[in-house]
This record gives C-alpha cells, structure tokens and sequence, in this order.
C-alpha cells in the first residue's frame, strides 16, 4: 500500500504515547546530554516507515501542548535565569529527553524538576537546559528516510491567562518552593 499522498509527505500513522517513550528511552539507553538523545531518537526513527515519523511528530506537538503550562513555564524561567517562548519551548525539549516519568511528573508538578540530579547540579553551576533538537527530530528523521521536508507545524497552544510574575521572588517562593530554595538566595 503506497502511504505518500500527493505532495510526497507520508500520511500520518497515529503514535502513541507508549510508543513515543520507548522511542525516547532507546535513545536515551546510551546516555549522553539532550544533543545526544535527539540525535539517536533521530537515527532510530528514520529507519522506521515515513508515516510513523509523522505520527511521531504529531505526538511531539501533543506531549508541547500538554505541557503549556504557566507553572511550569516558570519553572524554566528560574531554573534557566530567564525563558523566551521559544526557550519555554527548547526547556521542554530538553524535559523530553529526561523521559517520560520525569516529564509527566514534572507536567502534574513543576516544583518536581528540584528532584532531578541535573537540575540540582545546575543550581550550583548555571546549567541551562535546552533541547531544540528534540522538537526536530520527527523532520530531520523524515528528511533523511525521504529527501522531503516535513512541514514545520506550529502548534496551536492554549490561552495562558495565570501568569504570575517570575522574577518575583515571593510569588517564585509560593508556587516552586522547592526551586525557590535551589535557586533563589534565603530570604532575609
């Protein structure tokens, strides 16, 4: 059965979560940073049939938008020392490739991310945490198993109307305690 349609792009074959994180966790198995796991995700899934790639991303544009969340967002503002839209996005990237417990724990309570080893180490160092790569890996996966781009899809995300002000420290301290305490000075 032929599964390109008209303009050359593969039509999408549905991934599910399960299938997302044990692609995740394969790349992941040989440890390295973020780069890294992107990159492997990348070489795993071009050699899979070009429709799962599009579901793949499909499910990356899923696991963003259930992760638009003020909380968290703030969450990466502190833990970065500041976070643009893009870099909310890049932060999240960075989350996928820490795998699916720590991201689905992280998404229910950002304050979590205090846990993870990295974060503590990045505390004390100034570690940023981004992964751009991560959200390419569906269209860099799908170019080499084709020679035809993807479409870059910019996914629709929710109104965010709770904003709270991440550069003060009190209201930092109310929603991310356990970050606040990581990465904020006592207060006096």
């Amino acid at each position: 059965m032929d599964l390109r349609c008209r303009t050359g792009l593969a039509q999408s074959v549905v991934m599910n979560t399960d299938e997302f994180w044990k692609l995740v966790d394969e790349a992941r198995a040989e440890g390295g940073g973020a780069n890294a796991v992107a990159g492997r995700a990348a070489a795993v899934l071009e050699t899979r049939d070009p429709a799962e790639i599009v579901g793949c991303d499909q499910h990356i544009r899923r696991v963003l938008g259930a992760s638009y969340r003020v909380d968290l967002w703030g969450a990466a503002y502190l833990i970065n020392g500041g976070c643009s839209a893009e870099g909310f996005d890049a932060f999240r990237g960075w989350l996928m490739t820490q795998g699916r417990q720590a991201y689905a724990k992280a998404v229910s309570d950002p304050d979590s991310l205090a846990e993870l080893p990295a974060v503590r180490r990045a505390a004390a160092t100034g570690e940023e945490f981004e992964c751009e790569a991560m959200l390419d890996v569906a269209r860099v996966a799908h170019h080499k198993a084709t020679g035809v781009e993807l479409p870059k899809v910019t996914p629709r995300q929710p109104e965010l109307n709770d904003f709270w002000d991440f550069d003060d420290e009190d209201q930092v301290r109310r929603h991310l305690p356990k970050l606040a305490e990581l990465f904020q000075e006592p207060p006096e």
